[in-house]
């Protein structure tokens, strides 16, 4: 790059006499930094990008330099998003290398790698009741926390969705924002027209509508708790491998984008929360041929705490929704955070659908006749669980015609008390199937014995 020289100190320019280089390349977080020649900065060597971008707002980016490339060019690691950076912005050598505060002020504290304090942001862990049997129970959400939404093609992520906007919308008031990333035009307009006769979006007055479909970024703190949605991140990660081809960018082994742990991270890192706010983010994750490994869905998983995995196997038995009870995981579930009485129920029901998991390939073999009379109640019981996990969707009313219920976390702990006690061994299963709370099973199973005495 050609550096015009002052005219108050003739053969020394301005970059030499402050020890300034000006970035000549920029690709994603890696930048090419020329610099005069008497002043090339050290490998390690900490660089300050301060300007501003297009928009006016000011810019302040840290870089490492970690190669040089010859011809007064040094490449450059940037350590936080290169978000509107230009060619030709002024790039200051500090001469050291990164550091970070030392001392007794710094006990108890926690840093980031550029000795920024990232200690006070939001920590209070508190459950996000949505109403839902099987997650409020098994897999809770944390409110200000990222959910994933993991299944397949058809295994009902979409309808799950709606009724977390649905359920909340009516029963916390919180606001909601869905963000359709590679959705068809035809889903996009099914759930627009659904959302407006459920009432979620009211045309009439805007100030009611209780979701946004938004486009863009928040540059600010969430000024209310905030539910964003997401509908499909894999498509993020395609987009990305997409670009990256046309780039011509060397991919991964399985075809992906080499960047893509740094791209998932800086997107994730945006969904921040404050003590005040939070936004509280739910992420559908199409699995690629059912892998959990696949590398985009792995990617996923890291930023994730709670996350639902959803069953092909369950929705072929007609189980819906179709969460898997035993792969979902949540973090939640602790003494300091739930009540005692769900702390306890939780790994009961886990242990007893576990067991009945595995008997599965002994029944199949043998039979029911060959298990211990031991096995065989822990059988009864995980039938009545697995159908108990069941609930009719609002959003799902115009299918299946059975009015939604929404089933409080306390109401969900009590039906799974009932049937861990032995209470309810006397029922059929089939009356615990999509039903709200547990007294529904016990007015379905007296309908059921009067049709039986009728008919005889």
């Amino acid at each position: 790059m050609k550096i015009n020289p002052t005219t108050s100190v003739p053969g020394v320019s301005t970059l030499e006499k402050e020890n300034l280089g000006r970035i000549s390349q920029i690709i994603g977080p890696v930048l090419d930094v020329a610099f005069p020649p008497s002043k090339m900065p050290n490998i390690y060597n900490a660089l300050v990008v301060k300007g501003r971008d297009t928009t006016g707002q000011q810019i302040n980016v840290t870089c490492e330099v970690q190669q040089l490339l010859g011809n007064n060019r040094v490449r450059v690691v940037a350590m936080s998003a290169t978000d509107g950076l230009t060619r030709g912005m002024e790039v200051i050598d500090t001469g050291a290398t990164l550091s970070v505060p030392v001392g007794g002020a710094t006990l108890g504290r926690i840093f980031n790698v550029l000795g920024e304090a990232v200690d006070h942001l939001y920590t209070k862990l508190s459950i996000f009741e949505i109403g839902i049997k099987v997650v409020d129970l098994l897999a809770p959400y944390r409110r200000g926390g990222k959910i994933g939404l993991f299944g397949g093609a058809g295994v009902g992520k979409t309808v799950l969705i709606m009724e977390l906007i649905n359920n909340i919308a009516k029963a916390h008031g919180g606001i909601s924002i869905f963000g359709g990333l590679g959705e068809r035009t035809r889903e996009g307009n099914y759930l627009y027209m659904e959302m407006k006769e459920s009432g979620v979006i009211n045309e009439q007055n805007l100030a009611e509508s209780k979701v946004a479909l938004v486009y863009g970024q928040m540059n600010e703190p969430p000024g209310a708790h905030i539910l964003l949605f997401i509908d499909n991140i894999f498509r993020f990660v395609q987009a990305g491998s997409e670009v990256s081809a046309l780039l011509g960018r060397m991919p991964s082994a399985v075809g992906y984008q080499l960047t893509i742990s740094t791209e998932m991270s800086t997107l994730q890192e945006r969904i921040t929360s404050t003590n005040e706010r939070s936004i509280t983010s739910m992420q559908a994750v199409y699995v690629p041929a059912d892998d959990l490994t696949d590398l985009a869905s792995a990617t996923t998983f890291a930023h994730l705490n709670p996350t639902t995995v959803l069953s092909r196997g369950l929705a072929a038995k007609g189980i819906y929704p179709a969460v898997d009870p035993l792969d979902s995981t949540s973090t939640m579930p602790q003494p300091r955070i739930v009540s005692e009485e769900h702390y306890e129920t939780v790994p009961r029901v886990k242990q007893t659908l576990q067991r009945y998991k595995e008997l599965q390939d002994i029944i199949a073999i043998l039979g029911l006749d060959k298990l211990s009379e031991e096995d065989r109640l822990t059988i009864a019981r995980a039938q009545k669980f697995e159908c108990f996990l069941s609930q009719p969707f609002f959003v799902a009313k115009v299918f299946t015609g059975t009015p939604g219920k929404y089933v409080g976390l306390a109401e969900t702990i009590r039906g799974f008390k009932l049937i861990i006690s032995g209470e309810l061994d006397g029922l059929p299963e089939q009356v615990f199937y999509s039903i709200g709370n547990i007294d529904e099973a016990t007015v379905k199973a007296t309908n059921l014995e009067m049709e039986r005495k009728l008919k005889k």
